[in-house]
C-alpha cells in the first residue's frame, strides 16, 4: 500500500482513534498522523505508547495543513470542536467523522466548515467494549463495515478518496442516506445497547438475585449483555439524545413484539414460540454467512473456560 493522505489529524484518542493510527501504520497509509485529546493525561498517555506521530496540545495545531480531519469525539461535542477548529483548517482538506449518529452531526458540523473543505461523514461499524488511547489495535476494522453518508455537494473525487482510505484499513465500504444510516444504527446497535443496559440493570435492581449470584451464575446471555452494557457511557449518552426518534420508533416495535411474546407464555402458545424463534434464528445464521461474526465454539472467545 502506499501513501493515501500526507497528513492526518485525528481529534480525540479513544478505541477508533488509536485503531485508525494503528491501521494506518500497518500499511503505510499516511506520511504524519498528528492527534489531540481534550485531557492531558489522554496526551500523556498517547506519548507514553506511541500513538500518533506527533500528539499536539490543541485542536487547532493538529489540523493545521491537515489532508484528512477525522472527528473522533462523543457526538454531542462534535458541533463545538468543529467551530473551534474552522478557521484552522486547510483549503481542500476532508473532515470526517466516525460517530454512530449521522443526521444530527450533519446539522452541527456542517455550518461550522469553511468554503473549500470538503465534509464527509462516516461511521466505521467496529468497536469493542474497551475504551481509551491503550484499547486500539490495528486489525478492528479488518472485514468490517464503514458507512460513508456524503452530504449535498461532497465532492466525488474526496468521497472516492476516503473510500479508498477505509478499505486500505480494511473496511468494507458503502454508502448511504443520513436518516437511512440513523434508522439502521437504531435497530443494529442502539436499540440493542438500549436493551443490555436495561437488562443489567433489572439483574442489579432485583433484590431477590445478589450481586455475587448475578455475576458467579452469569450464563451466555446474560454475560453477554454485561459487554455491550460496559461501553463507553459518554459516548452513549450522546447517541441516543442525538438519534431519539429513530431509537424511540424501533423501541416502539420491541416493546409490540415483546408484549406478543408475553402473551404467547402466558397463553402456552408454543407454536408462536417456535416460529418466532425459528426465524430470528435464520437471522443470527445470515450474520455468521455474512463474516460479521464467528460460530466457533464460545464464540470464539479466547482463553480457557469456565468449568
Amino acid at each position: 500500500m502506499s501513501v493515501i493522505y500526507n497528513r492526518v489529524a485525528l481529534i480525540g484518542l479513544g478505541l477508533i482513534a488509536s485503531s485508525m493510527f494503528w491501521a494506518m501504520k500497518r500499511g503505510g497509509l499516511a506520511g504524519e498522523v498528528t492527534g489531540y485529546a481534550r485531557s492531558a493525561e489522554t496526551r500523556d498517555t498517547a506519548r507514553r505508547i506511541g500513538l500518533c506521530d506527533r500528539v499536539c496540545d490543541s485542536a487547532e495545531e493538529a489540523v493545521k495543513d491537515a489532508d484528512l480531519v477525522v472527528l473522533c469525539v462523543p457526538v454531542g461535542v462534535m458541533g463545538a470542536v468543529a467551530e473551534q477548529i474552522a478557521s484552522s483548517l486547510k483549503s481542500g482538506a476532508t473532515v470526517t467523522d466516525v460517530g454512530s449518529v449521522k443526521r444530527d452531526v450533519i446539522n452541527n458540523v456542517a455550518p461550522h466548515l469553511p468554503e473549500g473543505v470538503h465534509f464527509i461523514p462516516g461511521h466505521p461499524l467496529a468497536g469493542t467494549e474497551h475504551s481509551g488511547p491503550e484499547s486500539g489495535f490495528a486489525q478492528l476494522f479488518d472485514g468490517r463495515w464503514c458507512l460513508l453518508v456524503p452530504v449535498d455537494g461532497s465532492d466525488p473525487a474526496a468521497t472516492a478518496k476516503l473510500r479508498s482510505f477505509w478499505e486500505a484499513l480494511g473496511s468494507n465500504v458503502s454508502e448511504m442516506e443520513a436518516d437511512h444510516h440513523d434508522l439502521v444504527v437504531a435497530v443494529t446497535s442502539h436499540a440493542p445497547h438500549l436493551i443490555a443496559y436495561t437488562m443489567v440493570g433489572v439483574a442489579d435492581d432485583l433484590g431477590r438475585v445478589t450481586d455475587s449470584e448475578v455475576i458467579k451464575y452469569s450464563a451466555g446471555g446474560f454475560r453477554d449483555f454485561t459487554r455491550i452494557a460496559a461501553s463507553d457511557p459518554t459516548m452513549w449518552r450522546d447517541v441516543f439524545l442525538s438519534n431519539k426518534d429513530a431509537t424511540l420508533e424501533i423501541l416502539g416495535r420491541f416493546t409490540e413484539e415483546l408484549f406478543a411474546l408475553q402473551r404467547a407464555i402466558r397463553t402456552g402458545d408454543g407454536d408462536h414460540l417456535h416460529s418466532y424463534f425459528t426465524r430470528t434464528r435464520a437471522i443470527r445464521r445470515g450474520i455468521i454467512e455474512a463474516g460479521q461474526d464467528t460460530d466457533a465454539p464460545d464464540f470464539g472467545r479466547a482463553g480457557p473456560r469456565q468449568p
